[in-house]
Parts: C-alpha cells; sequence; structure tokens
C-alpha cells in the first residue's frame, strides 16, 4: 500500500512555489540517493525535470543482467497559475510516479530491494499553460513534448510504464485506472496478458484497457488529435511502453481542480509497483518478442510511425 507515499507527495507538490529542488530533498531526507534535477526553460515558461533511480541488486547499476523498468509520470502541469488556484488533475501521473519512487527508496531502507534498476521520471511545473481541447480544455506545457521525451525517456529503461491523467475524453468510462495495449516501434501490440494478472491482483476486479488509435501513437507534432499524451513516450524509444491512465466514468477537464481522487492514484502507483516486482523478476513480460519478430517480417517495420511523417 503506497496511500502514505501519496499523500506526502501531494503535500510537497500543491503548492504555488512547488519545485524539482523541495522534492530532491524530501526524497534525500528519505535515504534517496541518485536523484537529478534539471530546469528547462520553454517558450510558455519552465519547468523542473526530476530523475530519481532505485538501484536494483542484480541491476545493470550493479554489473549484473536484470532488465531496467522505466516509469514516466507524464502531465502538462500540476497547477495553471495564475488562470485557477490549486493542484490541477493533471498533475496525478506525476503524484503516481513520484510516490511509486517514495515507495521503492523506503522499501530499500527496510531491506526489500526489487532485483532490478528502476528509473522514474516525471516534472514539477505549478504554472503550466492551459489549451482548449475537445470535450473538455487540457493542459499544456511549459516544453514542448521534444524537450519532454528527452529528457523522461532514457535508453537505459529496457521497458516503460507512462503513468497520466486521462480523463478528458469519452472513451473510458471507468474510475479508476486502465493500461493500454504494448505500443512498440510504431506498432499497437496485443494487451499483455501478464499486465492484466497484476491489474486483477491489485485491485480485486476485473481488468480495463482503453482503445487506442494509430494517431495515438504518433508524434504531437504532427498537429493529429491525440487521446493525450500518455503514449508520447512510444515515439522515442525502441522499448515497449504501457500506458497507465488514471480514469473517470465521465469526462473531466486537465484543468480542473478538486478533481483529483486519492485511491484512484494509489492504485496505479501500486500496480506500477507490482509490475516492477515482476518485470525485474523475469515473472512478466510486456510483449512476445517471437510475435513480434513474426510482424517484422510478414508486414516490414513501422518506425516511421514514430517520426512527424511527411513534408
Amino acid at each position: 500500500m503506497i496511500l502514505k507515499q501519496v499523500l506526502e507527495i501531494y503535500e510537497l507538490i500543491d503548492r504555488a512555489d512547488a519545485s524539482g529542488e523541495k522534492l530532491k530533498a524530501f526524497f534525500e531526507s528519505k535515504g534517496a540517493t541518485d536523484i537529478t534535477v534539471t530546469k528547462i526553460l520553454g517558450k510558455q515558461g519552465s519547468t523542473d525535470f526530476i530523475k530519481v533511480v532505485i538501484a536494483g541488486k542484480h541491476g545493470k547499476l550493479k554489473g549484473g543482467d536484470a532488465p531496467t523498468l522505466g516509469i514516466i509520470g507524464r502531465l502538462g502541469g500540476l497547477g495553471a497559475r495564475p488562470e485557477v488556484i490549486g493542484y490541477v488533475s493533471d498533475g496525478d501521473g506525476a503524484v503516481a510516479a513520484m510516490s511509486v519512487a517514495l515507495k521503492l527508496v523506503e522499501m530499500q531502507n527496510r531491506g526489500d530491494v526489487l532485483r532490478g534498476d528502476v528509473i522514474v521520471t516525471t516534472h514539477i511545473c505549478p504554472d503550466a499553460p492551459t489549451e482548449e481541447h475537445y470535450p473538455v480544455p487540457f493542459m499544456g506545457s511549459p516544453v514542448d513534448m521534444d524537450q519532454m521525451n528527452e529528457i523522461e525517456v532514457l535508453t537505459e529503461m529496457d521497458a516503460i510504464l507512462s503513468i497520466d491523467t486521462t480523463k478528458g475524453n469519452e472513451i473510458i468510462n471507468h474510475k479508476g485506472f486502465a493500461i493500454s495495449p504494448t505500443v512498440k516501434e510504431g506498432y499497437i501490440l496485443p494487451v499483455s496478458y501478464d499486465l492484466l494478472q497484476i491489474m486483477k491482483r491489485v485491485t480485486g476486479r476485473l481488468p480495463n484497457v482503453f482503445a487506442l488509435s494509430t494517431q495515438d501513437i504518433t508524434p504531437y507534432s504532427n498537429k493529429l488529435p491525440h487521446i493525450n499524451s500518455i503514449l508520447q513516450p512510444a515515439v522515442a524509444t525502441s522499448a515497449p511502453v504501457v500506458g497507465v491512465a488514471i480514469t473517470t466514468e465521465v469526462a473531466v477537464a486537465g484543468c480542473a481542480t478538486g478533481a483529483s481522487h486519492v485511491i484512484d492514484i494509489e492504485m496505479a502507483g501500486r500496480y506500477a509497483i507490482e509490475v516492477a516486482k515482476d518485470y525485474s523478476e523475469g515473472k512478466c513480460s510486456f510483449y512476445c518478442p517471437e510475435n513480434y519478430q513474426k510482424l517484422i517480417e510478414l508486414y516490414g517495420e513501422s518506425k516511421y510511425l514514430q517520426t512527424p511523417g511527411r513534408e
């Protein structure tokens, strides 16, 4: 259970002066040793990118062969100040990801060390812009998606969970969280059976999977409509990516305040931790390599969908 960690992280970032440095200091007070904060200035302001690395006992950082899981908290911003006051729904991905990092650090302090490394990235911006979107407004970001991917999506990540508030749509009609099919190098692959089983044990309910279209996994820069940025990490890596969407039954604006549900954030974060445990032990696969290779042999590569497309 990570409810305590979610509440602690929420209190740290539900403030007008939230910053990566404040979060870094908090993590260091909890015993974290590998934290990086990078401030990036964009056209509409700045944001602090934060990376927390939790080394596994047989991970690559210690010369082992256990796979590395990346967990990315995706969002535009934590707040839309001065337009609205307070923390916005769009920040849930960051809260979930940082809560996962905090729990893993505390687990290590108590002797529970995962086999593989886990790298958690997100960014901290309390005053991001908003943008029009149907059916409800989205949060924008002070930096563009290419900058975000460059810092948050790392080559060390062998597989990626991208956690994102995904409430501003009329596709997902379930309150809690849902996962996506696996996306790899321009292909939308079958939903991972292993990830579904983990979801069932975490929630105690039947799993929920959200629909993806081809354009949802293409870069934002092509200006086509996207469900949101949850699968944008997939355009910047050859690793398999699965979206973990924090969801609602009705469409809720990303810039809405008072619209976050702590239990849903906790469940999504707890799910990510359970995936990290199984993945590092080799008990969980994001996709079938044999079937993927056969797909390439039959139909060729789809990496062109990771690009902005033709001029």
